[in-house]
C-alpha cells in the first residue's frame, strides 16, 4: 500500500531535514522525485537518491514564487511524465524567540515562505496531478496552539492547517486528497542551534522533555508519516493534519513532576 512505483513526487524544502528524508524514502519505495529548494544542497539530495538506484531531479529555486513553482512542476511533468504526489514542505522559522516587536519585513517573509509557498505549489501542481493524487503540507504543532514556536512561525503554520482543510473541501469530487503533518521538535538544520546548544550545555537529556516520549524526533519519523498520507493506505484520509510530536500536542504544557 506504500509502494510508489510508477508515481512521481515533488518535495519542496528538500535540501535537508524532513524534505530530504521524505524524498529519499519515497524514492526508495519506487517514486521518481523532483526535489526543490533555494539551497543548492538540494542537488546533494538528488545525488544520494540516484546513488541508491532511484530517480531524482533537483531544481534550485525559490519555491515560494510562481516562477519557482512552475520550474519544479515542469521538471516533474516533462522529466517523469506526470505528477501524483506533492509534499509542500519548505519553511523557515524567522528566529526562535517570540517577539512582539517583530519587524514587518521578517513577519511577511515567514508568511511568504511558510504559507504562500504551499498555496503556490498546490495551485501550480493541481492542473497536472493525476486522479488519485495526494498533497501533503508540512504544518507544525506550533500551528495547533500557542507555546511551541515564535509568533510569526506559529501564525504561518496555523494558516497551513487551515489551508489543508480549505483546499481539501475545494477539491471535492476531484479525486485528489490534501492532508498535513504537524511535526513536534525534530532534529533538522532548522533546529540545529537548539540541539547544539543543549549538547554544549550538557542538557541533551532535556530535549523533548515536555512530551510523553521524552525525546526529540528524527526526520525519518516525519517522512514515514508523509509517505503514509501520500499512499493508498490513507485513501480515506482527507483534510486532516496529523501531529507527529511524541504526544506533545495531546496535553497542555507542564513541568513533569514524576520520574521514570
Amino acid at each position: 500500500m506504500t509502494d510508489f512505483t510508477g508515481k512521481t513526487a515533488i518535495i519542496t524544502g528538500a535540501a535537508g531535514g524532513i524534505g530530504r528524508a521524505t524524498a529519499r524514502l519515497l524514492a526508495a519505495r519506487g517514486a521518481a522525485v523532483v526535489v526543490a529548494d533555494v539551497n543548492a544542497d538540494v542537488r546533494d539530495t538528488a545525488s544520494l537518491i540516484r546513488e541508491a538506484g532511484g530517480q531524482a531531479e533537483a531544481v534550485v529555486t525559490d519555491v515560494a514564487t510562481d516562477t519557482g513553482a512552475e520550474a519544479f512542476v515542469r521538471a516533474a511533468v516533462e522529466g517523469f511524465g506526470g505528477l501524483d504526489i506533492l509534499h509542500a514542505n519548505a519553511g523557515i522559522t524567522g528566529g526562535f524567540v517570540p517577539r512582539l516587536d517583530e519587524d514587518t519585513a521578517t513577519f511577511l517573509e515567514v508568511l511568504r515562505v511558510n504559507l504562500l509557498g504551499p498555496w503556490i505549489a498546490i495551485r501550480t501542481a493541481l492542473p497536472h496531478m493525476r486522479q488519485g493524487g495526494a498533497i501533503v503540507c508540512t504544518a507544525s504543532v506550533a500551528g495547533l496552539r500557542a507555546g511551541a514556536g515564535p509568533i510569526a512561525y506559529s501564525a504561518s503554520k496555523a494558516g497551513v492547517v487551515n489551508l489543508v482543510q480549505s483546499t481539501a473541501m475545494a477539491l471535492t469530487g476531484r479525486g485528489i486528497r490534501v492532508n498535513g503533518v504537524a511535526p513536534g521538535l525534530i532534529e533538522t538544520p532548522m533546529t540545529a542551534l537548539l540541539y547544539d546548544d543543549a549538547r554544549a550545555r550538557g542538557r541533551e537529556d532535556r530535549i523533548g522533555q515536555l512530551n510523553p516520549a521524552r525525546r526529540g524526533g528524527q526526520p525519518q519519523e516525519i517522512a514515514e508519516a508523509v509517505a503514509w498520507l501520500a499512499s493508498d493506505a490513507a485513501s480515506y484520509v482527507n483534510g486532516q493534519v496529523l501531529a507527529v510530536d511524541g504526544g506533545l500536542s495531546a496535553q497542555h504544557p507542564f513541568t513533569p513532576k514524576w520520574s521514570l
